[in-house]
């Protein structure tokens, strides 16, 4: 039922973009996997073998860690509405933080977020579509406005305390490059 495409054809873009979440895979040579799952208006599909996905302030920073270690990545979309469906895009991602000339044309795709820690730019190898039956049917609601609160209350200086304090390694004690941020 797996099917495998050089690229992004135009029916996955439109399926991407009628997402609501996506998932990030990255992994360094040893330590452990990391898998989140991301969702807000965070990902834009450049051209078919280029993704673009803006990472914001979480409690870790595996993924910036990860590519540093090894450029792997792996994103997935599931169908959780109509027709049954999973995409996976694999390939190889960099990290852009706020000092890299391309910060600034890249960030200004997506609306305004203080807590904009980093972009990743993903070069696409594989794509890959697979039948979804068994993801669950479920409704989306809302975007939760927790986010945007947290960030509020801690302002610009906050965040970047926060980044200070506890974005700088990975659970395996990476660095993650935050400092170019700080």
């Amino acid at each position: 039922m797996a099917k495998q495409f050089p690229r992004l054809a135009l029916a996955h873009q439109t399926f991407i973009a009628a997402q609501h979440m996506f998932f990030v895979g990255t992994a360094a040579a040893s330590g452990r996997v990391n898998l989140s799952p991301k969702g807000m208006d965070s990902l834009r599909v450049l051209d078919p073998n280029r993704i673009l996905w803006r990472n914001s302030t979480g409690s870790g920073n595996e993924t910036a860690g990860h590519l540093l270690q090894n450029p792997r990545m792996t994103l997935m979309w599931c169908a959780f509405d109509g027709q049954p469906l999973i995409l996976r895009c694999y390939g190889t991602a960099r990290a852009i933080h706020m000092d890299d000339p391309a910060w600034a044309e890249y960030n200004a795709t997506f609306p305004t977020d203080l807590a904009a820690r980093q972009l990743f730019e993903m070069t696409i190898d594989l794509v890959q579509t697979s039948c979804g039956y068994g993801v669950p049917l479920m409704d989306y609601q809302a975007e939760r406005p927790d986010a945007d609160a947290w960030v509020a209350e801690k302002g610009p200086d906050g965040i970047r305390t926060y980044w200070a304090d506890t974005n700088r390694t990975t659970l395996d004690g990476f660095a993650t490059g935050i400092e170019a941020n700080l």
